[in-house]
């Protein structure tokens, strides 16, 4: 890994966006750390607090603000924020959602934007599972397997945000940015949402031909973690659902609008 200030191999037209939460704002730094010394460095790399966290930022976080890193603050609590908020500040640019809780490999970004200079306009995740259905019923969560290589493209592909999503400029529906919509149909599943935006936008979600190592996760950062909730709770399915019903996305309803 390039040492943090050294020169980039290149200098690459995306955003960087993600968010935290307060007992993850101690180890943080360690995982902006990792981002701003990508070989492939973004033009800037955006956290979106809630306000309230104004005054808990550590040192050794703010520390690290600059050209590169910025942090800047939200009035919502939801994770929907590591997102919805670059799409309105930077509507022209490629966003790459990151997770707060992992190490990446220095080549994370270079991997994932050269996926992406092949395919332009679709969403390329470094990691999907696929969204399997039975009888014409969405499976539990448990049965989404990780896409294995090589990997198999398809309508049913969902990136999964920890491994790194690239959203290209225009690539989502117009209700991405709904708050009432999707703090009422998807509150705890920004991958989910995400996922129905780009379907009801016609863009394919494609998992990377040529993924990156696996993100090392920073110990003690699991002990809160939306993926335990909504596992444990086979939540995923049901808030995947209330989506469907909502916009009347069938099984074969997704497969005709990405075909």
């Amino acid at each position: 890994m390039s040492k943090l200030g050294a020169a980039p191999v290149k200098k690459i037209p995306v955003i960087v966006s993600l968010t935290s939460i307060p007992t993850r704002l101690r180890t943080l730094h360690i995982t902006i750390r990792s981002m701003m010394q990508q070989e492939y460095q973004p033009e800037l790399i955006v956290l979106w607090l809630q306000e309230d966290l104004k005054n808990q930022v550590p040192s050794r976080l703010s520390k690290l603000q600059g050209e590169l890193f910025q942090i800047r603050y939200s009035p919502y609590g939801f994770s929907h924020r590591k997102l919805i908020h670059s799409l309105e500040a930077f509507p022209d640019k490629a966003i790459i959602t990151c997770d707060d809780d992992v190490i990446y490999q220095s080549d994370t970004l270079q991997i994932i934007y050269e996926e992406h200079l092949k395919f332009p306009t679709q969403v390329i995740g470094n990691r999907c599972r696929q969204m399997t259905y039975e009888n014409g019923k969405i499976t539990s969560y448990g049965k989404w397997r990780f896409v294995v290589d090589p990997p198999e493209q398809g309508p049913h592909n969902m990136p999964v945000g920890a491994f790194c999503v690239l959203y290209p400029s225009g690539s989502l529906h117009q209700d991405v940015q709904d708050v009432a919509l999707f703090t009422k149909l998807a509150p705890k599943a920004d991958d989910l949402w995400f996922k129905a935006m780009a379907v009801l936008n016609g863009t394919l979600s494609l998992q990377n031909n040529n993924r990156p190592e696996v993100p090392v996760p920073i110990m003690g950062t699991q002990f809160v973690a939306l993926k335990k909730v909504n596992k444990g709770q086979d939540f995923n399915r049901v808030q995947w659902e209330q989506i469907c019903s909502h916009y009347q996305l069938s099984e074969h309803k997704i497969e005709e609008l990405l075909s």
